[in-house]
């Protein structure tokens, strides 16, 4: 206790000195604890928003830009050939979409109706009834579920939809679920479109012949997934007796995750270049300036080393002294990076998202403790071990 109050007093006897000594640690820290919130934020809000997508799935189709977009379509058939023939791959489906305009009453609107299981790519929850069933594809039924967005469009008055019909021209279809409202954000967190129907009732209905130009694959083993994936791109193109030219893409939660994740950590390790920088430049102030401050005490450290001060008393005190600057020049640069770092988050991520994570206090804190630990231990050594080698005859007669 009585280093910290020697420390304290002195520091406080230049203030000035003192802030301009640990302003580059409050910048070094800032800009790390900083981005440190918003892209721990960023990527808690992206995991929230991602969390309705299966870990157990993953979807197949032909790359865009190709030179036969034809060519590359699988067949019906591929799909049960594959569930037979690849390992940890269990059931297959295909899937499908387009845009039509669907009714219902006086209430139009232009949707985008897709093919969809009784084992969905998105887990969302329910506002009313349920999923499709397993009954609904084996029978191919004339059933939907409807997302929030179309509900709101096609009921604009509210109530109890299921049991009600739409109809998307001649094809009439009874409403079975609503998807629940998403959290309200730039970024809509619903997956797939706006109406689903049993895939085997969207091959009847809108397909021609046995053409299948994306399929959805749920594996046993999410482990293995990547290595399933390149094992059901080759079987596709065995059974398609294609090359490598025709070329297919997948998409999966993890590997979306993993490319949002890939740029954050991008960010983060140019940001705590900038910052390793910043820290070294103010470890160096630190030093210099201890080192003007074994220069101004040589007299005092003389004093004390006659009367009785030990090496390792100085030592401890001088080092006291540089870590309560270190220290100080840390947490001022942690508080605002956590204030700055959390206004941004409420005022966009959350805007964006609509997700709020919390913020990684733990982590901002072991951050702040081993930057002041660092240049305490790198930058504030020196001038301690300088002022505890000092010669107190010599120190006493320095003017």
């Amino acid at each position: 206790m009585m280093y910290f109050e020697e420390a304290l007093r002195v520091l406080l006897a230049n203030k000035i000195r003192t802030f301009l000594t640990i302003i580059g640690l409050i910048i070094g820290v800032f800009a790390v604890i900083s981005i440190d919130v918003l892209g721990h934020s960023m990527a808690g809000s992206i995991d929230e928003l991602l969390s309705p997508l299966a870990d157990d799935t993953f979807i197949l189709f032909p790359a865009t830009v190709q030179g036969d977009f034809d060519k590359a379509a699988m067949r019906l058939g591929d799909l049960t050939t594959i569930v037979a023939t690849v390992p940890n791959v269990t059931a297959a489906v295909p899937l499908g979409g387009q845009s039509i305009l669907m009714r219902h009453g006086h209430n139009i609107g232009n949707l985008h109706l897709y093919s969809d299981s009784s084992n969905p790519l998105a887990n969302q929850p329910l506002a009313y009834g349920r999923l499709l069933s397993d009954d609904d594809v084996a029978n191919a039924s004339d059933v939907c579920v409807i997302n929030w967005k179309t509900y709101r469009r096609l009921f604009p008055e509210g109530g109890e939809p299921t049991g009600e019909s739409v109809y998307a021209g001649s094809h009439r279809y009874v409403i079975v679920g609503v998807l629940a409202q998403p959290r309200e954000g730039a970024i809509n967190a619903t997956f797939g479109g706006d109406v689903a129907i049993p895939y085997t009732t969207y091959q009847r209905e809108y397909v021609h012949g046995d053409r299948v130009f994306a399929a959805q694959f749920t594996v046993a083993n999410v482990a293995t997934m990547p290595q399933t994936e390149v094992a059901v791109i080759n079987a596709v193109r065995a059974l398609r007796k294609v090359g490598s030219d025709t070329r297919y893409q997948t998409f999966d939660k993890a590997q979306f995750a993993q490319g949002v994740n890939s740029v954050f950590n991008a960010v983060t390790l140019v940001v705590a270049l900038i910052g390793a920088v910043s820290l070294l430049v103010a470890g160096i102030g630190v030093m210099n300036i201890m080192l003007v401050s074994v220069t101004e005490r040589t007299k005092e450290i003389g004093t004390r080393k006659a009367i009785g001060a030990r090496r390792g008393q100085i030592l401890l005190q001088f080092l006291f002294e540089s870590a309560l600057l270190s220290g100080l020049g840390c947490f001022i640069g942690m508080v605002l990076g956590l204030v700055a770092g959390g206004a941004v988050n409420d005022i966009f991520i959350v805007k964006l998202t609509g997700y709020a994570a919390p913020p990684p206090f733990a982590q901002a804190l072991l951050i702040t403790g081993v930057f002041a630990a660092i240049v305490t231990l790198a930058f504030g050594t020196y001038p301690a071990y300088r002022a505890a080698r000092l010669d107190p005859i010599e120190a006493l007669r320095y003017e």
